[in-house]
């Protein structure tokens, strides 16, 4: 593992590190804040799962989640959103390819080869963290923005027994009936539909639910509320009767300034649950 740079960050260290991948087929980049804690003994680790377009860099500088994070003696990784690099497939369109993940792992060509984003979340970087980190692997939490908030709450439903927590700040709630992904899941895994509910968190709450204690903030003036589907997924809450908090935040939009806004809400969440 390679150390792209450390920086002193809260009392504590953010830092970023690259790594060869097997499950991706290429060097991965991750972002990692360790608190001041870490130099003395192990601590519980928050992850955050960015969006389309980002890499580990967004939410890193521009989510605000350290100073939060120290406060409670958390870690945070921000893992990378898709592989990269030379001969890595890839597409014109923003929403498909690099950056564009949709933390599934790909069965039809060209992306197959390479995008396997969830064996690379949900078993790779846990090792490679574990193994070389201060972290305490039975005390994770896990979050995320729009696909990264897909992300997160899939997880934390098919790994039941990994997160104490889960939250999401306006995610993809409903691909299987949006154009975000409907498009990616076709181009991902192919035209079974069958293939692709493991991959939709309303589908999941419909199903199974969650044991993970759960918050999601969705911004009233969204501008892709169409495609996020929110609603869908506060039916099915509603309908299953999950323990959870939806909050409609009147006038946020879809951008970073809605996350830092709402940030501190959220880490304060984790905490609360790593510590009981």
């Amino acid at each position: 593992m390679e150390t792209v740079s450390e920086n002193a960050c809260f009392g504590g260290v953010q830092g970023v590190y690259r790594h060869a991948s097997a499950a991706t087929g290429c060097d991965m980049t991750f972002g990692l804040f360790l608190p001041a804690e870490a130099r003395l003994h192990p601590v519980p680790l928050l992850w955050y799962l960015s969006g389309l377009t980002c890499t580990h860099e967004n939410a890193m500088t521009k989510a605000h989640m350290q100073e939060h994070a120290a406060r409670h003696g958390l870690a945070v990784v921000f893992p990378d959103t898709s592989p990269r690099g030379e001969g890595v497939a890839d597409d014109a369109a923003y929403d498909l390819g690099q950056g564009a993940g949709f933390y599934v792992n790909a069965t039809q060509a060209p992306w197959a080869a390479h995008y396997r984003m969830w064996d690379y979340i949900s078993e790779e970087l846990p090792r490679v963290l574990m193994a070389n980190f201060a972290l305490e692997e039975d005390r994770q939490a896990i979050t995320g923005h729009s696909m990264g908030g897909h992300g997160a709450l899939t997880l934390a439903m098919r790994l039941p027994d990994r997160f104490a927590s889960v939250s999401a700040f306006a995610p993809i709630a409903n691909p299987t009936a949006s154009d975000w992904g409907r498009k990616q899941f076709t181009a991902y895994l192919g035209t079974d539909e069958s293939q692709w509910a493991a991959h939709d968190s309303t589908l999941l709450m419909r199903e199974s639910g969650l044991r993970s204690e759960l918050l999601i903030d969705q911004g009233s003036k969204d501008q892709f509320l169409d495609l996020l589907r929110p609603e869908a997924l506060a039916e099915a809450m509603a309908a299953r009767r999950q323990p959870g908090v939806f909050r409609m935040q009147a006038g946020y939009d879809h951008s970073y300034f809605f996350i830092a806004s709402f940030m501190a809400d959220h880490v304060d969440f984790h905490a609360r649950a790593l510590s009981a």
